[in-house]
């Protein structure tokens, strides 16, 4: 394995020059809360559309994704193909956040529904912001540096520490600062670093490896393990299962969820917010070849003898490759020097991108939906300076909860995020969905709907976690729970949210109609669809049909390429 060397660092250095010079520049437009939250609301299609997917692609995608990629091939690559999702945003879901002029989404479910609805949906998002998101993504970032630095600090697990928290201090400093419009610009040039770096270790991967018709013979050898479509006696990816909850997920996460949609919210209008979730749908069908793919690209390189990887026990006692160590042992091994440093930045651009929007996320929620709420009369500089204060408690947060991190296994930290997501998601998606498109779902049909689903989901992932420690070895239906298969539990899960919000809204009175107009399909005024139709043309709709002619290309050549 290769150290980093003084280019290297040079060029790491320089990323970070630049990222501080945007961060000056974005801090010295700071005065309302509009400006701190959404950044004015004057982004472009490019920087939303950009935003959208550095945000998203993260250092737990780089190094889980990869991870995933050398240890089960294809079967993440479902969650990677939600490009059509994002344009599911920007032509369904946008329209009615952006006429409503909320900040949040917990905002948005308050004048759909009720104040409960919006209680529940910000505490439970920030709980779940905190606890798994800042969690995972400075985990997977502790986890590069503990490869690419393993000796400069003493030992891996000293690495793995001071990257971890220094990442977080700067992080949370430039949030802090800069605000929301610090986020969507730095977000830009990261998604720029993210692509070319991670093409490059594709590039070279295959190179070294023979070409892809090596990769597809390695692959075809393990055919079972690592195809795209799995039986449904599968144990992890059964294909049924697969088909049911990714969507649901996906809705949630690229529909609903405050992280992602708040870059929508910042665009200049309408247009350049649907225009910028297209683009950013473009975008995300990538990671797919330049993020999955060098995962199995690794272990290809490692069964031809061509590369190390690192191993762990696993649960039968035998050594196995651990997957999270997979892409950042690509870098320090098979990168020449300056290319080496390149993707570095654009690992680090990963974990800063993913936790700076999450910093400005969770200030949002806490600044918009609670202290605004219980402090009503608070000036616009008292609302940032009291999400200021809101990003600062959430990064120490997060940094009080590293220690837990390295307790994660299972099928690696990809595997983990989405299961936990998987009993997140079900609740929200339900309410959004049947609150935009039926308006006789009221906010007792959606409290209870939230309350109940999250309950469960809680219990579900409860008992899998003390089940998994070896708890209840002999209470045979509690066993069963905690190892029924999570993507057919968030089957189970939003059906019976649905069934909740449906039943007990038709067994209370309906909305009045002054509480639905405008934010259901059904009741929108003749105004309103005028004004999204006026700014719907051609490059709209050439992109949608881009976007999702891409994501049906890649479904249909993956399904058959191991044949």
């Amino acid at each position: 394995m290769t150290s980093l060397t003084t280019v290297d660092w040079a060029i790491v250095a320089v990323y970070f020059v630049v990222i501080a010079y945007i961060v000056w520049r974005a801090s010295r437009k700071q005065e309302t809360s509009a400006d701190y939250f959404l950044a004015g609301r004057n982004i472009g299609w490019f920087a939303v559309g950009a935003s959208l997917f550095a945000s998203n692609i993260g250092s737990e995608h780089i190094v889980g994704l990869a991870g995933n990629g050398a240890t089960s091939g294809m079967a993440m690559a479902h969650w990677e193909l939600h490009a059509w999702l994002m344009v599911t945003l920007g032509w369904v879901f946008v329209p009615f956040y952006y006429r409503s002029g909320v900040f949040t989404m917990p905002e948005f479910l308050e004048r759909r529904f009720n104040a409960t609805a919006r209680w529940i949906l910000s505490i439970v998002s920030l709980v779940a912001y905190v606890f798994t998101k800042v969690s995972v993504t400075v985990y997977a970032g502790g986890m590069v540096f503990g490869v690419i630095l393993p000796d400069t600090f003493g030992s891996p697990e000293n690495a793995f520490w001071i990257g971890a928290l220094t990442t977080v201090a700067l992080t949370g400093i430039y949030t802090v600062i800069g605000g929301f419009r610090a986020v969507v610009y730095t977000d830009a040039m990261q998604a720029i670093t993210l692509l070319v770096g991670s093409v490059f270790i594709t590039w070279i991967g295959l190179s070294k490896l023979g070409g892809w018709s090596e990769l597809q013979a390695v692959a075809s050898a393990n055919a079972e393990n690592f195809a795209l479509w799995r039986p449904n006696t599968d144990s992890d990816f059964p294909w049924l299962g697969v088909m049911i909850a990714s969507p649901i997920i996906g809705i949630w996460y690229w529909c609903t969820d405050q992280y992602i949609v708040q870059r929508t919210l910042a665009a200049k209008n309408l247009q350049q917010a649907r225009r910028g979730a297209i683009f950013g749908g473009f975008l995300k069908v990538w990671p797919v070849f330049i993020f999955l793919l060098p995962g199995l690209i690794g272990y290809a390189l490692y069964q031809k003898g061509l590369i190390d990887l690192p191993m762990k026990e696993g649960d039968d006692g035998v050594q196995v490759v651990d997957g999270d160590g997979v892409f950042a042992t690509m870098v320090t091994t098979l990168l020449p020097t300056g290319l080496r440093g390149l993707v570095v930045g654009g690992l680090l651009a990963a974990l800063m991108s993913s936790l700076s929007s999450l910093f400005n996320s969770c200030a949002s929620l806490f600044t918009i939906d609670i202290y605004e709420k219980i402090n009503p009369g608070a000036s616009e500089r008292k609302l940032v300076n009291v999400g200021r204060v809101a990003t600062t408690v959430v990064v120490v947060l997060g940094v009080l909860w590293i220690p837990i991190m390295p307790m994660i296994s299972g099928g690696g930290l990809y595997v983990y995020l989405q299961s936990v997501q998987g009993y997140l998601a079900p609740p929200i998606t339900a309410v959004f969905l049947l609150g935009l498109f039926f308006p006789r779902i009221n906010g007792e049909g959606a409290v209870a709907g939230l309350s109940i689903g999250f309950l469960l989901g809680m219990i579900k992932l409860t008992i899998q976690g003390m089940v998994g420690g070896g708890m209840f070895a002999e209470i045979g239906w509690l066993v069963a729970i905690g190892e029924y298969n999570f993507l057919f539990a968030t089957g189970w899960l939003f059906a019976i949210s649905a069934v909740a919000v449906v039943a007990v809204s038709l067994m209370t009175p309906a909305p009045s109609a002054e509480k639905v107009a405008n934010l259901t399909y059904r009741t929108l005024s003749k105004d309103s669809r005028e004004e999204t139709r006026s700014g719907v043309g051609g490059w709209d709709w050439f992109g949608t049909v881009v976007v999702l002619g891409l994501v049906a290309a890649v479904y249909l050549y993956f399904s058959f390429w191991l044949n």
